[in-house]
């Protein structure tokens, strides 16, 4: 799904994470895979945006709508839905269902934001009016109301419960709205500061407290763009290839993990799919793999 971006090329995502051996890696580690195919999409070509302070909210909305159906029955077949994007709006689908499902169970879930933004944006704050700003705001109930609306009405996860890490690039009023909110913040100062295992364990105990497990919605443009390129918003001083990798081994090592997110690889931007094929091995470490 491109609907939520500005620039296209996200929608050929998945079909770059594929031909980069996701599921053939995942396997090779013991893992059995299953892939389901493409989520239905409509082409933003044949559509008319509609109001520009949250372009194709309405399609958005459709398209997570089903993607929160696919989420859900994946938790109660006690499987984790690995979802490969497209914008990062799709995680209004994936996590609200992950989220219902253990709503009906008495439980809720955290979220781990991976991420170079807050994605916290509303119509009435976003810049663009483009919706992958958006998602996270969404999630929190806060926002148009066709994403609001996605796997239930309200909010879909406690404040508390929701880390963003990574952040470097935060729109001026939405930094308001994230104080506001109530979410945990490592931005790239912290990770410099703290290190990456450091922020890794408060983040994980932060999003892990009190909850049925973990959600990781993994934004490429979290990684620095000198090794990762194939993104629509890059921003440079991000995290490296290595920490990624520390980041991703603790957060395996955890045994918390019941949900990830690819999101916002663009082929067109990316040199012989060499984004892809670092992210595939970020996700194997996710999975279990390790230097030794």
């Amino acid at each position: 799904m491109d609907l939520g971006a500005n620039l296209r090329g996200v929608d050929m995502g998945p079909s770059a994470l594929r031909i980069a051996g996701i599921a053939e890696t995942l396997s090779g580690l013991g893992h059995e895979v299953v892939d389901h195919g493409q989520v239905p999409t409509r082409s933003r070509v044949e559509l008319d945006p509609g109001e520009t302070s949250a372009k194709f909210a309405r399609e958005v909305a459709e398209v997570c709508e089903r993607l929160a159906g696919i989420a859900r029955a994946t938790r109660e077949r006690d499987a984790i839905g690995v979802f490969l994007g497209g914008d990062h709006s799709l995680a209004i689908g994936t996590v609200g269902g992950v989220a219902a499902h253990h709503r009906d169970r008495g439980e809720r879930i955290g979220l781990i934001w991976f991420d170079a933004h807050a994605d916290m944006n509303t119509p009435e704050t976003s810049p663009s009016g483009n919706v992958h700003g958006m998602p996270l705001a969404a999630l929190l109930g806060r926002g148009d109301p066709h994403v609001t609306g996605v796997a239930g009405e309200g909010a879909k996860l406690a404040p508390e419960n929701v880390v963003i890490v990574g952040a470097r690039d935060i729109d001026a009023r939405e930094r308001e709205i994230v104080r506001a909110a109530g979410v945990h913040v490592f931005s790239m100062t912290e990770i410099d500061t703290l290190g990456m295992a450091e922020v890794t364990r408060r983040a994980l105990a932060l999003a892990g407290d009190g909850t049925a497990g973990i959600h990781l919605s993994f934004d490429i443009d979290g990684l620095d763009p000198s090794f990762a390129p194939g993104v629509g918003t890059p921003v440079r001083g991000g995290i490296s290839y290595r920490e990624a990798h520390l980041f991703m081994e603790l957060v395996s090592s955890s045994g918390q993990m019941i949900a990830l997110d690819i999101v916002e690889l663009n082929p067109v931007k990316d040199m012989q799919n060499g984004t892809a094929e670092s992210v595939v091995q970020l996700v194997a470490s996710a999975f279990g793999q390790r230097i030794f």
